[in-house]
Order: structure tokens, then C-alpha cells, then sequence
């Protein structure tokens, strides 16, 4: 006899493993998670951000470009088949005393058949041409632009990881400072509420910290939120989903000290390794090559082609059978092509490509000196956040002596929460300052790294 209660708790535990294993499923897929180092998460951005992937793909479009360009050179082979239906064969008049009419009468006579069928195929070579010759320097110089324009690319993303993870980074140790700075306050409170119970001093004084608390407590939460957006932003430029989690294994303090190299202050600037002077010449070069082409305009071209079909005519459409009778024909052709006169409208495109690649000289001058002062901004900001680092790392510590004292000094009652208050702000400004300055030296050393690097 089966027992209906213990077949029902069968039933249960079944239902409850599978909800198990479904609820655990569904856990991993959520907890799926990303856990980098700042030289980590730039390798990962290098490789799966999205202007990375679409520059690899410009590349790669570069690429077969080239080769387009490099095939109408190229024998070129192409055929064709035609079939034709007179439906009704077209008609000529012709005298009628050929066929024995009278004289000064016309005959109509039609001409051909009612199915013709063509089949044929041309083999064509370009032996000569200015044009294509310059095509083929052109599409190496576009090749070198994509590469470019790539490791371009790459730098600003390397550059907006650096800034991204630092910022979610500040946000950790800012949340960190102001959970600190609140228990420390909490603990003054109560302690000073105590001081206020037993007759001591003013409500004031408690009535000031907890107008602090409040601050504290309101900024902190300000803080989390900002945390939130600046991790979602590095997401974005790492090429992450934002639902998926996100794990930074660096701090702000230790970061900071291993981007101090005075190294990059005292190396010369060359400004010919910057890419964005690569990417100018480039674009002389490219201005070049468009003189170059108006002038191969002026050249002759020359081509040949070998052409070989067969056709076949009947009144009957019998062209797949073996009464069929298929005409064959085959020729060879040189073609040469030389301008001799445009109203003077070559001259004009060429003198226009002259002034384009004079323009761009120009400016290639004006980016180099504009790199050069871009450098120098960049290691005078650099310096500044070194010194500012050591300045505000002082100023923190003679803060903190300053805030204990006030402390020591409303217990004892020497002083108000007043004077308390205002030493707390400026602790507290003081602690900022210096997370900013770590920051900083983070930050301008990838922007003086994006100026000097070859890559």
C-alpha cells in the first residue's frame, strides 16, 4: 500500500532540488563578475572597447582596399551570353528588278533570323596608366592612416581607462574617509552630549556637530551615488555591460606612488615619435599623391584586350541541341588613349592640388608647435601634481593634529563645537584635497604618456 503522505514529501524535495538548482543557476549568471588591475583593464579596453574594435576594422577595410586598388591592374576577365527574339524581323527595301520586278519598284525583304544567341569572353590588361600607378602609392599611405589613426585611438582609450579607474577609485577612498570621519564624529557626540547632560557647556555645541553629522551623512550618500556613474563609466570604455560586476584591484594611495617617474620630466621631447605628427604627414603625404594624380592625368593610357565568342542564328530555338551550328570569332585590340587638350581645365585641378598640399605643410608646422607647447603644459602639470602631492600629504597631517586638539580642547572646555566644527571642515577639505592630488598624479602622467609615447 502506497502511503500518500510520504509520496507527497517525494514530490516536495524534488520540487525544492530543482528550485535549488534553478535559483543557483540564475546566481551565478548574476554574480558574473570583472576583476582588474588598472594595466589589466587597459589590455582588456585595448581589445574590447568599441572605437578599438571598429579602428581593428578599419584596418582590416584598409586592407582589402589596398588590394581593390592593386587588382585593376590586374587581368581582368569577364564574359557574357545574350539571347535575342525577333518577333518580328525588321524590313529593308530594296529594288524589285532584282528579283525580276519592274524597274523604278521596291521590294520589302526581311533580314536574319527570329533567334540569335551570342556567347563570348574578354580578357582585358591595363599595360599603362598614371593614374592607377599613383592609386597604388595612394591606397599604402590610406593603409597607414587606418594604422594610425588605430594606435590613436588606442592612447586616448588607455588614457580614459586611467582617468575612469581612478575616479571610481577616489569615490572608494572618498566613502572610506567619510565613514571614518562620521564614527569618529558619532563618538564626539555622544560624548559631548554627555558633557551637555551633566551641566557642562551649551546645547549649542551639540546642536553644531550634529548639523556636521548631518553634512557628513548627506555627502556620503552623495559620494556612493557618484561611485555608481563613475563605474559604470569605466564599463562603458572597458567594453562591459553595466549589469555585469565590476572589481578594481587597486588603491588610490598605492597607484598614486608607483606613477611618480621623474624620468618623463627630464626625457627630451621628440616630436616626430607623437602620432598626431605621424598622422600630419600622413596627410601631407596624402595631399602629394592628389598633386601627383593631376599631373598622371595628362599622361597617355594605355590597354589591350583579347575577346573570343561564338553565336549561333535559327528560326527554330534548338541552340542546346546537336543541329545546332555555333560561329566562332576571336580578336585582339591595343587601345591608347592620350589627352591633348582640357581648355587648360588640368592645369587648374593641379594648381588647386598645389595650394592643398602647401596648406598642408602649413599646418604641419603649426601641429608641431602646437605638440611641442602641449608637452610642456603637460610635464609643468605633471611637476605641479608631484609638489601638490607632498604639499597636500603635509597640510593633512598638521589638519589632523589641529582637529584632535579642538577635540581635546571641548572636552576640557577650552573651546566651543564652533571652533571644532571649523577645524573638522577644513580636515575635512584637507582630506580631499589630498585624495584630488593622488588623482592628479595619476592623471597627468597618462596625459604626458599619450603625448611622448611612440605608440
Amino acid at each position: 500500500q502506497i502511503n500518500p503522505n510520504h509520496t507527497m514529501k517525494k514530490i516536495q524535495l524534488i520540487v525544492l532540488l530543482t528550485l535549488s538548482f534553478v535559483l543557483q543557476a540564475q546566481t551565478n549568471t548574476l554574480k558574473e563578475s570583472y576583476s582588474f588591475s588598472l594595466n589589466e583593464a587597459i589590455d582588456y579596453a585595448l581589445k574590447n572597447n568599441y572605437s578599438a574594435i571598429n579602428a581593428g576594422r578599419d584596418i582590416d577595410a584598409a586592407k582589402k582596399k589596398k588590394w581593390e586598388t592593386t587588382t585593376i591592374g590586374l587581368p581582368q576577365i569577364n564574359a557574357s551570353l545574350g539571347y535575342q527574339n525577333n518577333i518580328e524581323l525588321q524590313k529593308s527595301l530594296i529594288p524589285a528588278e532584282f528579283f525580276g520586278g519592274t524597274k523604278g519598284e521596291f521590294a520589302e525583304v526581311a533580314f536574319g533570323t527570329r533567334h540569335n544567341m551570342l556567347g563570348s569572353a574578354t580578357v582585358s590588361q591595363l599595360l599603362f596608366n598614371g593614374s592607377y600607378l599613383v592609386g597604388l602609392q595612394s591606397a599604402k599611405v590610406y593603409l597607414q592612416i587606418s594604422e594610425n589613426a588605430k594606435i590613436k585611438t588606442n592612447q586616448e582609450i588607455r588614457e580614459m581607462v586611467v582617468n575612469a579607474y581612478g575616479n571610481v577609485l577616489l569615490a572608494n577612498e572618498s566613502i572610506a574617509i567619510l565613514e571614518k570621519n562620521k564614527l569618529n564624529l558619532e563618538k564626539t557626540l555622544n560624548e559631548t552630549n554627555q558633557i551637555f547632560k551633566n551641566g557642562l557647556i551649551e546645547e549649542e555645541n551639540v546642536e553644531q556637530l550634529q548639523i556636521t553629522l548631518t553634512t557628513i551623512k548627506s555627502a556620503q550618500e552623495n559620494i556612493k551615488r557618484q561611485k555608481v556613474i563613475a563605474t559604470n563609466m569605466l564599463k562603458l570604455i572597458l567594453g562591459i555591460t553595466i549589469d555585469k560586476e565590476l572589481v578594481l584591484t587597486e588603491n588610490l594611495n598605492n597607484l598614486s606612488l608607483n606613477n611618480i617617474n621623474f624620468e618623463l620630466t627630464t626625457t627630451p621631447f621628440q616630436v616626430e615619435n607623437s602620432i598626431d605628427f605621424k598622422i600630419q604627414e600622413n596627410l601631407v603625404q596624402s595631399k602629394k599623391l592628389l598633386l601627383l594624380l593631376e599631373k598622371s592625368n595628362a599622361l597617355p593610357s594605355l590597354g589591350a584586350a583579347y575577346n573570343i565568342g561564338y553565336n549561333a542564328f535559327g528560326n527554330q530555338f534548338q541552340f542546346f541541341t546537336n543541329n545546332q551550328k555555333w560561329l566562332n570569332f576571336a580578336n585582339v585590340g591595343v587601345s591608347l588613349n592620350v589627352p591633348i587638350f582640357s581648355s587648360l581645365g588640368r592645369s587648374a585641378r593641379t594648381q588647386q592640388a598645389k595650394i592643398a598640399l602647401e596648406q598642408a605643410k602649413t599646418q604641419m608646422l603649426q601641429v608641431e608647435q602646437s605638440l611641442k607647447l602641449q608637452f610642456e603644459k603637460a610635464k609643468s602639470d605633471y611637476e605641479y601634481s608631484l609638489e601638490q602631492l607632498n604639499t597636500t600629504k603635509s597640510s593633512l597631517a598638521l589638519a589632523e593634529r589641529i582637529e584632535n586638539k579642538q577635540q581635546i580642547k571641548l572636552k576640557e572646555g577650552l573651546s566651543s563645537s564652533f571652533d571644532l566644527s571649523e577645524a573638522q571642515r577644513q580636515l575635512y577639505s584637507t582630506q580631499q584635497n589630498y585624495l584630488q592630488a593622488m588623482l592628479d598624479v595619476i592623471n597627468k602622467k597618462a596625459t604626458l604618456e599619450k603625448i611622448v609615447t611612440k605608440n
